[in-house]
């Protein structure tokens, strides 16, 4: 299972170290993509292809899919990391994510997301502020 908190340097040609756990755990191809929230989201081949069938599985018409894939795939890049586990952060990407020096890998069980510091700092500050917020709300769904 992918869990845990890395914080990386980002290097000034824009290049990072993949956690090694992480590496093992998901390969050295990968794909990186726009996430929410501001974040960045990488995850093996086989997991993007259920993800997106999951994600973007309906008809074409419906505008929803349209912009989940749009969103999704249309910012997605295949990266492969090089012998020392680093990957360079595609600059539409960091724009995207405003990552600067340093970032910040989340192991969220099937998925890896890259927040910067900053951003993550603030969501994990919501997160805590409204946890049991959070966890009624989870309990509602597991009870639907």
């Amino acid at each position: 299972m992918i869990i845990g908190e890395y914080k990386q340097k980002v290097s000034t040609k824009k290049r990072i170290a993949f956690p090694k756990k992480f590496r093992n755990e998901l390969g050295d191809k990968l794909i990186v993509t726009k996430g929410y929230e501001g974040c960045l989201v990488i995850m093996s081949p086989v997991q993007w292809k259920e993800m997106v069938s999951d994600s973007i599985s309906g008809p074409f018409v419906s505008s929803v899919i349209r912009d989940t894939s749009r969103f999704l795939l249309g910012s997605a890049s295949e990266i492969e990391l090089d012998s020392q586990g680093r990957f360079v952060i595609p600059s539409y990407l960091i724009d995207y994510s405003a990552i600067k020096e340093n970032a910040i890998f989340l192991g969220l069980g099937n998925w890896v997301e890259l927040w910067s510091e900053s951003k993550w700092q603030q969501k994990q500050k919501e997160i805590e502020k409204n946890s049991s917020v959070i966890g009624e709300k989870l309990s509602d769904l597991n009870n639907q």
